[in-house]
């Protein structure tokens, strides 16, 4: 994007209102359906829809571009295929320097995911919709069935370590308490009552627990208030100045969490993508069960 073209789309933001946000710390992470809405909005945006191929076609944001989430989660292994992913981002017509907007139908799960593969792989500017496709329908704004047609981008994958957690680095962190461990799963996985398919159940020591879901609202799939999300962390013990990995069964309640930790202005997060489905299933690691919350 040449500095005139920058320059340019960020007046068109501003104008719109689509950088700004109700007073968190992070506004340029989401964007307003009705900011969106205005056609000189979009412009300045390119738009993924993450919900399954079925509802994109059935209707969808004017313009947007469908995002296989269910290909991408289960591709992005170890964070290690460069070459693969410059592939499958250029694809979408995306180079480093777009700005894009992601929503999904399922309070940001699957959003959020994209987001932050598209933020690990080197895409500078994501944000995801505020209340998602729920929150456009509501708003009774335009959709269209079209499927636009893509020109391949130019885009080199540039991994960002530091945006990932691995299961070595939580061990060794363990020891010195050097990194704060968020579970975002239910209360029921972290107490271990409820295993799924894993080996074991229960929870990384130390690690403190907040539901995904608990960041948004249940109605409107809008994140809450910033005051609503200070104190979630803090009654959860959770610091946002401190360096932390969050993870749930597979990476995508994850990615929700840590989108919502750096909404919130934290600044070193990572997501431990393999979670408990390396975690619970590996024969070196540390399980507890605590006790579930008195209610």
């Amino acid at each position: 994007m040449t500095r005139f073209a920058t320059l340019a789309a960020t007046v068109v933001l501003a104008a719109t209102g689509a950088s700004r946000g109700a007073d968190y710390p992070r506004p340029d992470l989401l964007v307003e359906p009705a900011a969106l809405a205005k056609p000189e909005s979009r412009k300045a945006f390119v738009v993924l829809d993450a919900r399954p191929k079925a509802k994109y076609a059935a209707g969808h944001v004017p313009g947007a571009r469908w995002v296989d989430h269910a290909e991408w989660a289960k591709s992005f292994g170890d964070g290690r295929d460069a070459a693969g992913w410059s592939k499958r981002i250029a694809g979408l017509g995306l180079t480093a320097d777009s700005r894009v907007v992601v929503y999904d139908d399922i309070q940001a799960k699957d959003a959020a995911r994209i987001w932050w593969v598209l933020r690990y792989w080197g895409v500078k500017d994501v944000r995801l919709l505020n209340g998602g496709w729920v929150g456009w329908e509501k708003g009774e704004f335009p959709t269209e069935t079209a499927e636009p047609a893509l020109a391949a981008g130019e885009f080199k994958a540039v991994a960002a370590p530091e945006r990932l957690a691995t299961k070595g680095e939580i061990l060794k962190s363990l020891s010195g308490d050097k990194l704060q461990i968020v579970d975002a799963r239910s209360e029921g996985e972290f107490c271990g009552i409820d295993p799924l398919k894993n080996k074991r159940a229960g929870a990384i020591p130390g690690a403190k627990q907040l539901e995904w879901i608990d960041l948004l609202d249940k109605e409107s799939h809008r994140f809450k208030s910033p005051d609503e999300l200070k104190k979630l962390f803090d009654a959860a013990g959770i610091k946002l100045d401190r360096p932390t990995a969050t993870h749930c069964q597979s990476g995508g309640r994850a990615a929700v969490m840590a989108y919502g930790l750096e909404l919130m202005g934290a600044k070193d997060v990572r997501n431990y993508y393999k979670s408990w489905s390396e975690w619970g299933n590996a024969d070196d690691t540390p399980v507890v069960k605590p006790e579930p919350k008195k209610k």
